[in-house]
């Protein structure tokens, strides 16, 4: 990708330095704290985006809840959405992402930093033990977010259809949802240019578990879905 070349280009002097940093730590995850952990990735982050000419926009950070245990579930429009929120939150937090993202460098040692949970989408028992460890992780005070579309829309800012299953694990948890709306996210790494961009990262109001919990999890995905769209829409 242009943009990735153009990244580590423009950062030459650093990028073996950060490189030789980055897969230490995902390699040994266990001897930083979450806090520390997510700092030096947000300064990777930082001087990508750079040295990339991506501008992150960032829009309702009072929204993110004062206490950790909450999760984000915001559109999914390219392999750029992860980097463009933790850019964008001051709060750490982890991922549940596809397994198939491991293989590629670079977001394979940013996800192993992050201490996140890849998921073989064709394996059923794997994808509910999932579910239960994100749960667990979650109600120990961790923050985690999921694509609730499962893959790339691929239609720029037209939202796919949000999946019921994927806020499982907020129900049981009893968590706050926080809906995060991107706009133009799938520019940096999906289109086959280098010209300047900007991300624009919403954080809309959480849910509260007590305005959810009579609810069917196809009626919050159904909900989410359009929370985020309208904010989308209005955006752009």
């Amino acid at each position: 990708m242009k943009r990735i070349l153009m990244m580590v280009l423009r950062n030459l002097y650093m990028v073996p330095y950060g490189w030789i940093r980055l897969c230490y730590r995902a390699a040994h995850v266990d001897k930083y704290t979450e806090e520390d952990m997510y700092a030096f990735l947000r300064w990777i982050d930082l001087h990508a985006n750079r040295g990339g000419r991506v501008h992150i926009d960032v829009h309702g950070r009072e929204n993110i809840p004062d206490r950790d245990g909450f999760m984000f579930f915001p559109n999914h429009q390219g392999l750029y959405d992860v980097l463009a929120i933790i850019e964008a939150s001051p709060r750490p937090f982890s991922v549940v992402a596809k397994k198939e993202i491991a293989k590629i460098p670079f977001l394979k040692q940013i996800f192993a930093c992050m201490k996140a949970f890849m998921l073989d989408r064709e394996d059923v028992r794997q994808a509910m033990q999932v579910i239960i460890n994100v749960t667990k992780e979650v109600q120990k005070g961790r923050n985690y977010l999921i694509f609730a579309e499962g893959t790339r829309s691929k239609n720029g800012n037209r939202v796919g259809s949000f999946k019921g299953g994927s806020f499982k694990a907020a129900t049981k948890a009893r968590c706050p949802i926080v809906p995060v709306a991107l706009i133009d996210s799938f520019k940096p790494f999906d289109t086959n240019t280098i010209r300047p961009v900007t991300v624009q990262v919403h954080f809309l109001k959480p849910l509260e578990y007590e305005e959810y919990k009579d609810m069917k999890t196809t009626e919050i995905a159904a909900l989410v879905e359009k929370r985020i769209q309208s904010v989308i829409d209005a955006n752009i």
